[in-house]
């Protein structure tokens, strides 16, 4: 990419893509286009290819999707499965049809089968089930990586895959029916902080392993394979690090400032014992992340008070 490409962030204003966009502008990339959902209907096939066509966009990040947690999976998987296929294919087949340079298809871990082994490798994939509670969510995108693997079969594109693990950072959605497991407990120790509740109730035990990287790296790592990466292979993007839900939990309270009691309610479930990215294709590749785990949390704590003094933060 040259610094005055012309660069298409799809998905721009959530978790993903508005660090991709910060990440671009920081190195002087000065060509950047984004719409808002009301502006193009990732959803419409002609309005996405009226939007190429009259852009012509050469490279793609393509962040674009329907998220949420396990509750959101639950409730509206129709929902979950046909956004992000049809979000993925409209967008692949646009960069095709139009001849985009370059097309960076952002995944998730969720992808790997339930019960894979630990540091997952991006091997796995399909290697037996996936785990139930984010099944067509995980569909989808194992779906938009074959399209990729497809098109640059059969047509030469060049269009490559990533998949993050936990992502947190500015942003995010905190909504505690909708959201993933850092912003909900962000939101939860700061209420409980300003009620002064005695104590903040957890699902499960708290002994679950999760891994987890900054939005902003997860950024910098995606901007660094599109510079450098051009294979049909999938990356997996993560710290290859992991932390209990407890001291996710510890971390966050003392972040917050709240002063309570941490209460696990074992009655719940605590999911995957262990979930864990193999990340040593992408340290070969040339990046390792930067931000350790407490200030990431600190400047997400932050984002999160400024995103609730302006009246932007997502799901509350």
């Amino acid at each position: 990419m040259k610094k005055d490409s012309l660069i298409y962030v799809a998905g721009h204003t959530g978790l993903v893509g508005s660090a991709i966009v910060r990440n671009l502008k920081s190195k002087g990339y000065t060509n950047i286009l984004t719409r808002t959902r009301k502006e193009l209907d990732q959803l419409n096939q002609a309005d996405v290819n009226a939007f190429f066509e009259k852009n012509k966009p050469e490279f793609v990040f393509l962040a674009s999707a329907k998220v949420g947690g396990i509750i959101g999976n639950k409730t509206k998987p129709a929902e979950f499965i046909y956004e992000n296929l049809v979000i993925e294919t409209n967008i692949i087949h646009a960069a095709h049809t139009y001849k985009v340079k370059k097309l960076l298809f952002l995944g998730s871990s969720c992808i790997y089968p339930k019960h894979a082994p630990q540091p997952m490798t991006e091997d796995v994939l399909l290697t037996s089930a996936l785990e139930p509670s984010n099944e067509y969510y995980a569909i989808a995108k194992i779906a938009g990586l074959k399209l990729c693997e497809a098109y640059r079969d059969q047509y030469g594109d060049n269009f490559i895959s990533v998949m993050p693990t936990n992502l947190y950072g500015p942003n995010d959605t905190y909504d505690l029916q909708n959201s993933h497991v850092i912003p909900g407990m962000i939101r939860k120790f700061h209420e409980a902080k300003v009620t002064k509740s005695p104590n903040v109730i957890l699902w499960g035990t708290g002994s679950p392993m999760r891994e987890f990287l900054y939005s902003d790296d997860m950024a910098d790592a995606c901007v660094h394979l599109m510079e450098t990466y051009n294979e049909r292979g999938h990356v997996n993007i993560g710290t290859g690090e992991d932390i209990t839900i407890k001291e996710l939990a510890v971390t966050i309270q003392a972040v917050v400032g709240y002063t309570g009691d941490i209460v696990f309610d074992t009655t719940k479930p605590d999911g995957t014992p262990r979930k864990l990215l193999h990340v040593e294709k992408l340290h070969v590749l040339g990046w390792k992340h930067r931000t350790t785990f407490h200030d990431g949390i600190r400047r997400t704590y932050d984002a999160f008070l400024e995103e609730l003094k302006e009246g932007r933060a997502r799901g509350v």
